[in-house]
């Protein structure tokens, strides 16, 4: 298991990103129903949380990965979308991005494909 490391936040944040919790899409909604409570290959994610100077979807600390459901809205900000991955990926945080669409009408593809990245990326535990 890999130690858990600090990541920095912006306090300023940790409302804003109360807020985005209680206001969630649809699709991170359910993706949510099935990360919680450690159910996928026993990792603890969070939603909604705070990195850096933004705010990720979902975060597994012990896996240093960032996982990103892209929306419409996604669609108008491609250029911020990059510059905020290099910014995460320079702390060491891998991100996989999700469709929302796919996350709605294929979730257990979906979720298998989470599996399958958690799996190749795990640390062998001795």
């Amino acid at each position: 298991m890999r130690k858990k490391k600090i990541i920095p936040y912006d306090p300023k944040l940790v409302e804003k990103a109360r807020e985005l919790r209680k206001n969630s899409t649809y699709s991170e909604r359910l993706l949510w129903k099935y990360l919680k409570g450690k159910q996928l290959e026993g990792l603890d994610f969070d939603r909604q949380k705070s990195i850096n100077n933004y705010i990720v979807d979902f975060f597994c600390n012990e896996m240093m990965l960032v996982v990103e459901i892209d929306g419409i809205t996604h669609n108008d900000s491609v250029e911020y979308d990059r510059r905020r991955q290099k910014k995460l990926q320079e702390l060491g945080l891998s991100i996989l991005r999700l469709n929302a669409m796919e996350v709605i009408n294929n979730t257990q593809g979906v979720l298998q494909s989470i599996r399958n990245w958690v799996l190749e990326n795990r640390e062998p535990t001795p």
